[in-house]
């Protein structure tokens, strides 16, 4: 890809980031927010957040199917703007359904399971996008770095489930969200799987398994690996 194009495709994916804010503005100079302008408002931050969520997560499977790796480049910026609008969801049962009525909204998460899931989901979140930045990354290393945002997926199933048990009857945009979540896991897990059997057809067909590097025999016994920064890997 070249400069020119990583720009302009760039530019696209932050308008198609920003366009749900700017769109809710828009509605609200001109008084076109429906007849419910509050909860109108709530659902569409929350479900600007589950859409740029499960984009960031559709990344890596992008790369896995297609075998184009660019996209990869946007999975942090998706992520982060899920985060942005999470927060402004979160925002608006705070300030306009409880108006800091700490009180009120803790009987609420205790009580209604979706603000519970909802919830959790927000607290899962948070930790992934402070260590979203490159110095983040070497701070934890790798490794780490890669096991915490695994929970991304975890966050994304809590959102689909919030949204599921918010849903009226008869919608179906939640079922979706929850079909597109089940798919890209399952492109992962299949992924894994292959790469796993992989490592484990030589061994399976008798074939001689080279030992890992560093690792040599002296007098029958093997000597300690030399110690690798995983974070490099």
């Amino acid at each position: 890809m070249t400069a020119r194009l990583r720009i302009s495709v760039k530019v696209l994916v932050w308008a198609a980031c920003l366009s749900p804010i700017l769109y809710l503005a828009r509605g609200w100079l001109i008084d076109e927010l429906t007849a419910n302008p509050i909860d109108y408002l709530t659902d569409t931050l929350g479900e600007s957040a589950l859409v740029l969520l499960l984009a960031s997560l559709a990344m890596t499977p992008i790369r896995i199917v297609v075998g184009v790796s660019w996209p990869i480049h946007f999975r942090r910026l998706l992520g982060l703007f899920a985060f942005f609008y999470v927060c402004l969801h979160f925002s608006m049962w705070i300030l306009v359904d409880h108006f800091f009525n700490w009180g009120q909204m803790l009987e609420d998460i205790v009580k209604r399971p979706y603000i519970t899931v909802g919830m959790t989901a927000l607290t899962l979140l948070a930790p992934l996008a402070a260590t979203s930045t490159k110095a983040m990354i070497r701070r934890l290393g790798g490794a780490r770095w890669r096991l915490l945002h695994k929970l991304a997926y975890v966050v994304a199933g809590l959102a689909v489930l919030h949204f599921l048990w918010l849903a009226k009857a008869g919608v179906r945009d939640p079922y979706v969200y929850a079909g597109v979540l089940a798919l890209l896991l399952g492109i992962r897990f299949w992924d894994w799987s292959r790469r796993r059997m992989a490592r484990l057809r030589p061994a399976l067909a008798g074939e001689p398994v080279t030992p890992p590097l560093g690792q040599e025999r002296a007098g029958g016994r093997a000597s300690a690996p030399p110690m690798l920064d995983r974070s490099k890997r």
